[in-house]
Formats: C-alpha cells, structure tokens, sequence
C-alpha cells in the first residue's frame, strides 16, 4: 500500500476526483465557464492521448495528428447540415473516415523514418486542412454551424451539458485504458522495441511495419472520436481543428505531461489548457500595481511567459511533469 502512495498517483487521483466533481461545483456556483473550460480539456486530452499512442510508446513524431480531429468533427458538421443527425451515423462515419485517412496516410508515411516521416504527416495534414478550406458548400475557411448535436436514444441527451462533461470523462478513461492495455500487451511490446530498434525486431520475425500501421490507425480513431466530441462541444467545426498548430499543441501536451506515460497527457492538456485562461489574469494582476492600466495590454503577451514555462521543464523535467513526480518518489 506505503508503494502505491506515490507524489504522481496521489497527484492523478487527485486531479480525477477533481475532474468528476466539476459539475457539481458549477451545479453550486452556476460558473458555467468552468465546465465549458474543462470539458473542451477532456476532449483535447482524449486528442492527446492517441497521440501519445504513437509518439511516446511508438516513437512515431506526427505533426499532422490534427487532421482526424477536423476529419471527426466534420463528419458531425456535414451530416448535421445534411439533415442527418442521429449519433448511430455520425459517430460511426467519423470513426471510420478517421480509420481510412490513417490507414492511407501510415501506409505511406511508415515507410520512412525521421524528418521524411514528420513532413509525410504533416503534408497530408495540410492536404486535408485546405479541403476543409475549399469546402464552400459547408462554410469554407469561415466554419459550419452545428444546430443541433447528435442525437441517441433516451436517456442519452448530449445537449444536456452535465451528461456531455460525463460522457467526455468516461470516453477518456476509456481510451487511457485502452492504451494503457494495448503498450502492455505482447503487440504494445512490439511497438516499444520497433522504437528502439526497428531492425533488430524484424530479424527476431515480428512484422513492425504492420504492427506500427495498426497502433497509427488506432491513434487516429481514437482521436477521430475526440474531433466527434469536440464539434458537439463547440458546435461548430472548420479548417483551424486541422491546421499543424493544432497538432504542435497536441505534442505540446504530451511533451509537458510525460510521453510514455499513462496520465501523461491528460495532465499536461490540464496544465497547458488551464495556463492558457489564468496566465494573462495572472499577469494583469501583477503588472497593474507597477503600469496600472497598460497592464491589460501587457497579458495579451502572455505567451513570453508561457514559452520560459515550458523550457524549464524540458531542461529540468525529463519526462514532463509525470517524470518530475516519479523523480520526486526516488528522492
């Protein structure tokens, strides 16, 4: 018991309880930011966690991972638009469309290593990005309107927004624990010994190349389903859930929390997504005494601050934030 009660689980059982008692807060206080805040983070830490997939445990660096968030998405807009709003045919399209993009996207791209492999990603990530653009008849590059999300039998109601939060946290559990049972299988253990040694794999007979094909669809499927979440939560979708910023901030997330880790990147979208609203607060509240006004002006530059924020836990966190934990129970 004394083992289990570690600084990183004491640490991930905390921010889950945090995360199930949400909604009850906004229930008492009726702050309704809050759980909008936190329900686009369950979304994006879902986005995150398949990434982690393939770039912690598989070493695969996709910088296009962005596309099947907007592949997602758009297949609620454009059913949605079409009159089709039963959730029995969206959620199903978007998983497959996501499935079939990586599919043809991994079977290309993993035939490289490297830089080819990252430029391959992220190529057709634009390819897909400007076909969102070229859209007209669903918005181009101005979006489409979602009027009404996607519609299950009762009691599953996602325009209630308590049960959508629910949903979007037992998806994510879900999700880590699918990765998590997938790295600790023999196929996961294949992954992690292609990362290191792809060569050396192959002449033991494990076939990598199809084994890092299957962990990239599921990576895209997984998030294919977050971009299916994401445009119910917003309810709206358009070419910006797939441009390559979006995925930088997808590896950001994965980068601050822990690759390779379990809860990972579910804490570094809580850190990245959390420091985004409250940083230019912070900063106004700390410059006002010694600028007073221009201190407003001031926190919209709070990205000067956030980027030191993340060099030093590159340079003194290996690992991200899930490492400086696991540091901290060695000390």
């Amino acid at each position: 018991m004394k083992g289990f009660v570690t600084p990183r689980n004491v640490v991930v059982a905390a921010l889950l309880i945090f995360l199930a008692l949400v909604p009850v807060y906004v229930a008492i206080t009726g702050d309704g930011f809050l759980m909008t805040l936190f329900t686009r983070i369950l979304i994006l830490a879902m986005a995150a966690t398949s990434l982690n997939l393939i770039l912690g445990y598989g070493g695969m660096v996709s910088f296009g991972h962005a596309a099947y968030l907007g592949i997602g998405g758009y297949a609620i807009g454009i059913f949605a638009y079409e009159g089709v709003g039963s959730g029995f045919i969206q959620w199903p399209v978007a998983i497959a469309a996501s499935a079939l993009f990586a599919l043809g996207v991994g079977a290309l791209s993993l035939r490289t290593r490297g830089l080819y492999f990252i430029m391959i990603t992220l190529a057709f990530a634009q390819l897909v990005y400007y076909f969102g653009v070229g859209l007209d008849r669903y918005g181009g590059d101005d979006g489409l309107q979602i009027y009404q999300r996607s519609q299950f039998i009762d009691p599953i109601n996602l325009s209630n927004r308590t049960q959508f939060y629910y949903w979007c946290l037992v998806l994510l559990l879900v999700s880590i624990y699918l990765i998590w049972r997938i790295v600790n299988s023999r196929f996961g253990m294949a992954i992690q010994g292609a990362r290191s040694n792809d060569r050396r794999m192959q002449a033991i007979g494990f076939p990598t190349y199809r084994y890092r094909l299957a962990c990239f669809v599921i990576a895209g499927v997984i998030c294919g389903l977050a971009g299916a979440l994401l445009a119910n939560q917003t309810e709206f979708v358009s070419p910006a859930m797939m441009h390559w910023t979006r995925s930088g901030d997808l590896i950001v997330m994965v980068v601050l929390g822990g690759m390779a880790s379990t809860f990972g990147p579910l804490i570094g979208a809580v850190t990245l997504l959390v420091l985004e609203e409250t940083l230019p607060l912070l900063i106004e509240l700390v410059a006002t005494p010694f600028v007073g006004a221009a201190a407003s002006r001031a926190a919209e530059y709070w990205q000067i601050v956030l980027g030191p924020l993340f060099l030093l836990v590159v340079l003194f966190a290996r690992g991200g934030i899930n490492g400086l934990l696991e540091s901290m129970r060695r000390d």
